[in-house]
């Protein structure tokens, strides 16, 4: 519902909602969209403003509360959720966002608490961040390396000590920065409906910035636009959002035209209509996932884009599907994962798991990955892709693979970008190499 409001709402007020919401257990991506998506009238620096502050407040909380707790006599474990909420947006604005005077900062926190109804607490608050405030240059932050790079980088540290004992420092220290760099949208043309040049074209006479990929001709990345919905190339399904590195998952299917293939955990669409625009409307791709309202995803994406071969289907990718036995030409099977791949995107998911939870997770995605082989025919191909880094999910699958399924891996040089290699049958996609999310793509045939 849009609410014209453009003039006095309450930016920070808006932002303390958000942070409740996925306190809660919401998605921060999808509070945050659902949010701007509520508030269409506001302009485009108060949108920016609350994105901003959201995001930020989110992805640096280890740092903020490692703050906030030099400088409170209550521990932020055991604060109110909304005063620790309110600390946590203000000293974001104290520490990352410089033109915001203090004043301001200290007097709309005090603001927020007394709107909330914990005026007893305003002399608290105001103490703090005032604390907060005078000595903000001077923090002193932790010695050891692993707990000093948890909270320069608001980090878990299990995540920081399971990547240095993988993939070594230097690696860890070079994905913690990624994280948050600035990055572009990376798009893909739909060129059923337009031609890459002709998408650049309208993209750039709408006042868009594009620059073309240096990996793979079919995707764009672009910026300088104020709402995605409102470009002519994405309301026409000239255009679709998806990362570069989900897009390898796509031509690592290589699927020809005419193929059958079975995506099993599709939502929301993405890898779907990838393999369909490959195959240039001929063949079928059936796109599965849990619930209705993941397929609704689906369809969505597929009637704006005008996918002629795709067929939905809610379906529980863990129970057999007898009628789809020795059937399929290709099976996509990009698996629920960890994603601490794409934590630059969402910022919750690296609060929200654990390594007890990625080893169940592992147990889940081999029951899928045997189930989803006997779809394939003889000689037909098996791409197992996640958006995650560690080597549980990844590496250690695609050795049980081999050694539990009737699958041999498959060597994707000269199907991916030379520069990503595979000559093994598999690549590790680390967060920020070439702009790129954290993924990892596989593919196997069936011997």
């Amino acid at each position: 519902m849009t609410k014209n409001v453009s003039c006095n709402v309450n930016s920070r007020n808006v932002v303390l909602t958000m942070l409740e919401k996925t306190e809660n257990g919401e998605k921060s991506h999808i509070v945050l969209k659902n949010t701007l998506d509520g508030y269409q009238d506001i302009d485009k620096q108060t949108r920016a403003f609350i994105t901003r502050l959201f995001q930020g407040t989110l992805e640096r909380q280890i740092e903020l509360d490692y703050i906030i707790n030099i400088y409170s006599k209550t521990p932020v474990k055991k604060m109110k959720p909304v005063i620790r909420n309110i600390l946590r947006l203000s000293v974001y604005q104290l520490k990352y966002m410089k033109s915001v005077p203090v004043s301001a900062v200290c007097n709309e926190a005090v603001k927020l608490v007394a709107k909330r109804k914990f005026s007893g607490l305003k002399g608290f608050v105001n103490g703090v961040l005032r604390n907060i405030a005078r000595n903000i240059e001077d923090i002193k932050y932790p010695v050891n390396e692993e707990k000093k790079l948890s909270v320069n980088y608001s980090m878990p540290e299990w995540i920081i000590k399971l990547w240095i004992q993988e993939y070594g420092i230097n690696k860890t220290k070079e994905m913690l920065t990624s994280i948050y760099s600035d990055r572009r949208t990376t798009v893909r043309v739909n060129t059923g409906r337009a031609t890459v040049e002709e998408v650049i074209s309208i993209l750039e006479n709408g006042g868009v910035k594009v620059e073309k990929s240096p990996l793979y001709d079919k995707a764009l990345l672009i910026w300088g636009y104020d709402n995605l919905n409102s470009l002519e190339a994405f309301s026409k399904g000239m255009i679709t959002v998806q990362d570069l590195s989900s897009m390898m998952a796509g031509l690592s299917a290589n699927p020809k035209k005419g193929d059958y293939i079975i995506d099993v955990c599709a939502a929301p669409g993405g890898k779907t209509m990838h393999m369909a625009d490959i195959m240039g409307q001929t063949g079928m791709v059936d796109s599965r996932d849990l619930t209705p309202y993941k397929i609704s995803l689906i369809n969505e994406n597929i009637s704006r884009m005008g996918y002629k071969n795709i067929k939905t289907t809610v379906m529980d990718a863990t129970v057999l599907d007898e009628k789809s036995i020795e059937a399929a030409d290709v099976v996509m099977a990009d698996l629920p994962c960890s994603g601490l791949g794409v934590m630059g995107k969402k910022n919750d998911i690296k609060y929200n798991v654990s390594l007890a939870q990625i080893k169940e997770l592992v147990k889940l995605q081999r029951q899928i990955l045997q189930v989803s082989c006997k779809y394939l025919k003889k000689g037909g191909t098996l791409v197992f892709s996640t958006c995650t880094v560690n080597k549980y999910e990844n590496d250690e699958n695609v050795r049980w693979i081999t050694e539990n399924l009737p699958l041999t891996p498959v060597s994707l040089a000269g199907i991916l970008p030379k520069q990503l290699g595979g000559d093994k049958g598999y690549v590790q996609i680390y967060p920020g190499e070439y702009g790129m999310d954290g993924f990892f793509v596989s593919a196997f045939k069936k011997i």
